[in-house]
């Protein structure tokens, strides 16, 4: 009877733990979309099932000293969180349990420096990501529709929230350089240009247009209210949208002048300690700057003298390198994708359901604002539809189409994105995982994946032409060199304070000496503290777990248990996650034998 109390009692400490968990979860992932009705949206294509009306969630409108306010509300979730009892809860628990608890840690220690957050970044701020989102929102209903022309209507509050953000960080001596405003104002000129509106070839009018036109094929909506649809987009453009466009450049004009730092963060009070801050919530790397610094410095060194070797070796290369793309054949994106999802079967596990495609080019108005190309994450709940942008301003066809389409397509981020979101469905895993930000690993995942491309595009055409073996390993040498250089340049900024001068001395050191070459560097990666780390620093600590993979599991199981095919397995399962806890998990399995969960309290 004692035995039979004390195992009644244990598994109801262990069900009730992860009952009171499970719940906590789920609010947490639900508050969390429903803060964004746009992020929401692409979250989720079934929202009924969660029981919520989307029509009543609106965009988030920032208040006067809300910057305090989102610290204190991260660490009252904390403080929540750390009431539970994960040793009671099941192994999957325990792991969400574990990633939750790292991730707002890390974020606690990033807000907490308040107003170093920049939301109008000229590479990546809202005035040019949201008309992107809005162009590529989903219209399947007319309630869809709706939601979409409220948002339209929300757009002018939403940016005077920001412009306010813009007015209290100017007052901390923190608002952005001159030449940064002055892109920023350039977009909001460009991006919502009247004469596009009012000729009705603005991006978002014609997407609008074409969206529509295929439910009213389908027979989800009568032409006449596709007709003032139409309309009523064109109205809230013209009249709400543009102007509110305006009234934020005109803000950042007023504003310019007060950015006194033209340098890196390290120029600013507190800025080194919030850099470091940044760096671990943004790589999910919990090595040290010094330390990080140092696996930057190895691996350049090491590439660059590989690159430098293969050159001597072949002197004809250097004149080859500028024309590489031409060497490749010149096929469709769609065969492209098609190839590489044959070529990758050995070495990546099949993706368990059928997944869609669609490749579009990136709208002549937001060329110069847009990465090379990006994938548009598809609803955690329907993933059988994918969408990836193709920049044709700073992708070219051949080689560099084939590498890009490593990177966004496959084994790059479509495939990571829909192996990992069936998996986790498969195994029941809370929806909070899908939610959690790991630009480390989803970054280091498709740069690793982009140079492992280099490999496949030799084994594709060694056979007709051998000679492109030593020009692809350049090419891939190359890229190595380039991107670890610029995070490297990342540190010496932003953590050591280098200012122009010293930049342009590093890059001319190795035969980077135009001027308007080095300041697009140099000011990119003002504008953009860590963004070369989340994809460079990220592949290099995949590449370290792949080595402590190789240790660990031919310690435990012979010299056969490594495969390329289980370490990518393993790194598709139990992630995104940040490294130290993927490395974590990796040493359970030296004991255990087991390869997917922690079992014990971390």
């Amino acid at each position: 009877m004692f035995l039979f109390i004390l195992f009644t009692l244990f598994l109801y400490s262990r069900f009730h733990e992860d009952a009171r968990f499970e719940k906590f979860a789920e609010k947490f992932f639900l508050t969390e979309l429903c803060s964004n009705p746009v992020n929401f949206h692409y979250t989720l294509s079934d929202p009924a099932a969660y029981e919520i009306d989307e029509s009543t969630l609106t965009l988030p409108v920032y208040h006067a000293g809300q910057a305090s306010e989102e610290l204190e509300k991260i660490r009252a979730v904390l403080a929540a969180l750390r009431k539970f009892h994960p040793e009671n809860m099941s192994a999957a628990n325990q792991y969400t349990y574990i990633l939750l608890s790292t991730y707002l840690t890390a974020a606690e220690n990033c807000s907490s420096y308040l107003y170093y957050e920049e939301p109008l970044s000229p590479s990546s701020g809202v005035q040019s990501s949201l008309p992107v989102l809005l162009a590529e929102y989903r219209l399947s209903s007319a309630e869809d529709i709706e939601n979409y022309l409220s948002i339209l209507s929300q757009i002018p509050a939403y940016l005077e929230g920001i412009a306010l953000y813009e007015r209290e960080k100017a007052q901390y001596g923190l608002f952005m350089s001159d030449a940064s405003a002055d892109k920023v104002i350039e977009q909001c000129d460009t991006l919502m240009n009247r004469q596009a509106l009012e000729a009705e070839s603005h991006f978002l009018e014609t997407t609008f247009t074409q969206r529509l036109t295929k439910l009213v094929e389908q027979g989800l909506i009568e032409a006449s209210e596709a007709e003032q649809w139409q309309a009523e987009n064109k109205r809230l453009l013209t009249t709400v949208v543009a102007p509110a466009y305006d009234r934020l450049a005109d803000e950042l004009t007023l504003l310019k002048g007060s950015g006194t730092n033209t340098q890196g963060l390290a120029c600013y009070e507190n800025g080194r300690e919030y850099y470091q801050a940044c760096l671990r919530l943004s790589t999910g790397s919990y090595r040290t700057v010094p330390e990080i610094k140092k696996m930057l410095s190895n691996d350049f060194e090491k590439n660059y003298v590989s690159l430098i070797t293969l050159l001597r070796e072949y002197p004809a290369l250097s004149d080859s390198l500028p024309s590489v793309n031409s060497t490749f054949p010149a096929v469709s994106p769609e065969k492209i994708l098609a190839g590489l999802q044959q070529i990758i079967a050995e070495d990546f596990p099949a993706i368990p359901q059928q997944t869609g495609c669609t490749v579009k080019y990136v709208d002549e108005a937001l060329e110069p604002y847009s990465a090379p190309a990006f994938y548009m994450v598809p609803p955690i709940d329907d993933m059988t539809e994918n969408t990836i942008y193709i920049n044709r301003l700073d992708t070219a066809e051949g080689l560099s189409l084939f590498t890009t389409l490593a990177h966004e397509g496959y084994p790059g981020h479509l495939y990571q994105t829909v192996y990992s979101g069936s998996y986790l469905r498969s195994i029941d895993a809370s929806p909070l995982r899908s939610i959690l930000s790991y630009g480390g690993y989803i970054e280091g995942w498709a740069t690793y994946t982009e140079l492992l491309s280099y490999d496949y595009a030799i084994r594709l055409t060694k056979d007709v032409h051998p000679e492109t073996e030593a020009l692809y390993l350049a090419e891939k040498l190359n890229r190595q060199v380039q991107l670890c250089l610029y995070s490297i340049l990342d540190i010496i900024i932003h953590y050591e304070g280098a200012p122009y001068e010293r930049v342009c001395e590093i890059l001319s050191a190795i035969g980077i000496s135009e001027d308007e070459t080095m300041r697009a560097v140099y000011e990119y990666i003002i504008e953009e503290p860590c963004n070369y780390l989340k994809y460079y620093l990220g592949y290099l600590e995949i590449e370290a777990l792949k080595e402590q993979a190789e240790t660990v599991w031919t310690e435990s199981s012979g010299e056969s248990a490594f495969t390329l095919y289980r370490f990518h397995r393993f790194l598709l399962e139990n992630g995104p996650a940040d490294f130290r806890t993927l490395s974590r998990l990796l040493e359970t399995t030296r004991l255990s034998g087991r390869s997917y969960l922690l079992e014990k309290k971390n």
